[in-house]
């Protein structure tokens, strides 16, 4: 009798937002990977946080850190809320290969004693639209969020900062108070000479409870995009 062959099995995945600590070194939310209902993370570095926050999903979503092409790449999924060079994490290689997304390659420098999840396969067009609806999905949003999101996504192409001689470094949340003469939540946008990795400058502005987030960036965007980005902004480094 022929002994029948066992299919390999179709993984299925989700990825779930979470908000920061206050304190977190990442503002962004979290994307946490769900593996056929179960959080990835939680499994294999529970002390960790994910590493792929929601700025990377604004913009294309091919672009975005979990995006799987046939050219096999190391992602880094955790870290201890420090530089992983320092603290460790978990990393995986993802591709795609013919109607598969695979996750292979499995390093734990966070503790190796953790035991590596195995291979896993996942459908490829079921993997991309789980991508694309984490890009989609808002919901877990909060106003400072919500600014920051609108922001980014405005300034994305970095076209006004080229036409200037910058180049946009990120757009950044905060829900803590930061910088510290701020009382609220606030959002920060980092901009550099383009011939220069030493110095930068910051805009940014208080998102309060008194308008709509969608309001207050308005705001912001017609002060900012009027004039050259240093006239409002604040200097840092030499």
């Amino acid at each position: 009798m022929a002994l029948q062959q066992t299919k390999p099995h179709i993984s299925t995945l989700s990825l779930r937002h979470v908000l920061p600590e206050p304190l977190a070194m990442e503002q962004w939310a979290e994307i946490r990977p769900v593996i056929d209902g179960r959080d990835l993370l939680a499994a294999v570095h529970p002390d960790g946080v994910s590493s792929c926050s929601y700025d990377g999903w604004i913009g294309a979503v091919q672009d975005c850190p979990l995006a799987a092409t046939k050219d096999a790449r190391q992602v880094e999924l955790s870290n201890n809320d420090c530089d992983t060079g320092c603290c460790g994490g978990v990393f995986v290689t993802v591709r795609r290969e013919g109607p598969f997304v695979l996750w292979t390659g499995w390093k734990n420098t966070n503790d190796i004693r953790v035991p590596s999840p195995p291979e896993l396969r996942f459908d490829a067009a079921q993997y991309d639209a789980a991508l694309t609806a984490a890009a989609d999905d808002v919901s877990w949003e909060d106003p400072v969020h919500t600014a920051a999101r609108l922001v980014a996504g405005a300034l994305a192409d970095g076209e006004w900062f080229t036409r200037w001689g910058y180049r946009l470094a990120l757009v950044r949340p905060y829900r803590r108070e930061f910088p510290a003469d701020r009382k609220s939540p606030s959002v920060s946008v980092l901009f550099s000479p383009i011939d220069s990795r030493s110095t930068y400058y910051s805009l940014g502005f208080t998102v309060t409870g008194d308008e709509t987030a969608e309001d207050q960036v308005r705001r912001f965007l017609t002060r900012i995009l009027a004039d050259d980005p240093r006239t409002s902004a604040t200097l840092y480094g030499p």
